[in-house]
C-alpha cells in the first residue's frame, strides 16, 4: 500500500503546453526568430525553462530570451493552463484516504505555485519541490530523495507519477516505483525502449485502481 504519491506537474496533473507555446512564440518573435509549432514545444518541455529556452535561441540571446519568456509566462499561465481530466478529483480522493501528496517539478517555484493557486489545487499538496530548490533537476533523483527524506518513509511506500522519461528515470535511480501516464511529452514507445515493462495508465483515474 502506497502512502506517498509524488506527482510531476506539467503533462501529468496539468496541461500547460498552450501557455508555454504562447510565451515561447512571443519571445521568438520579439527577438527575430521564427515561431514554432505546438508539437515541437510539447517535445521540448520538461527540463526546466532555462534548458528549454536554450534549445530555441542562440547562446548570445538566451539571457534576454529567458527574461522575456518568464515575464510573458506569468500572464500566459494564468490564462491558458488547464487541469488534466480527473486531476482534482484524484487529489481529493487521495487526501480523503489520508495519503501524502508531493509535487516534484522541474519548473521554477514561482510558476508552479501560481499554477496550483490558479487551479485551486494547492490545498491538496503537502509538499512542493521545484528546480530552483535543488542542485540537480530530474532525471537526477535528488528531488525524489529530498521528498522521501522529508516524510521519513521507506522507499517501498512511495510512487512517482509522471508523463516523461525523466520522471521514470528519477524514480528508478531513487529506487522507487513509478507510473507512466500517456499523452505527455514522451511517447509510450520511448518509455518501453528505455524501461521495459512499466506501469502505464491512460488517465489519472487509473492511479486509484493501481494504488487506491
Amino acid at each position: 500500500m502506497k502512502k506517498l504519491f509524488i506527482f510531476d506537474l506539467d503533462g501529468t496533473l496539468v496541461d500547460s503546453y498552450q501557455a508555454i507555446q504562447k510565451s515561447l512564440n512571443f519571445t521568438l518573435k520579439k527577438l527575430g526568430y521564427k515561431e514554432v509549432s505546438y508539437a515541437k514545444v510539447k517535445r521540448a518541455v520538461g527540463w526546466g525553462d532555462e534548458l528549454f529556452i536554450k534549445s530555441f535561441f542562440k547562446e548570445q540571446d538566451t539571457k534576454r530570451a529567458l527574461k522575456l519568456y518568464r515575464k510573458h509566462h506569468k500572464n500566459s499561465l494564468l490564462r491558458y493552463v488547464r487541469l488534466k481530466p480527473f486531476a482534482k478529483k484524484l487529489l481529493y480522493l487521495l487526501k480523503k484516504k489520508k495519503k501524502i501528496i508531493a509535487l516534484a517539478s522541474n519548473r521554477p517555484t514561482l510558476f508552479t505555485k501560481a499554477i496550483l493557486k490558479k487551479l485551486n489545487i494547492a490545498k491538496y499538496i503537502d509538499f512542493v519541490l521545484c528546480a530552483d530548490s535543488v542542485k540537480k533537476i530530474k532525471p537526477h533523483p535528488q528531488i525524489i530523495f529530498k521528498i522521501i527524506k522529508k516524510f521519513k518513509l521507506p522507499k517501498k511506500d512511495a510512487v512517482v507519477i509522471g508523463d516523461m522519461d525523466i520522471d521514470l528515470e528519477a524514480a528508478k535511480r531513487a529506487g522507487i516505483d513509478s507510473i507512466f501516464i500517456k499523452g505527455g511529452s514522451t511517447s509510450l514507445n520511448t518509455i518501453r525502449k528505455k524501461f521495459g515493462d512499466v506501469k502505464v495508465i491512460s488517465t489519472l483515474e487509473e492511479v486509484l485502481k493501481l494504488y487506491g
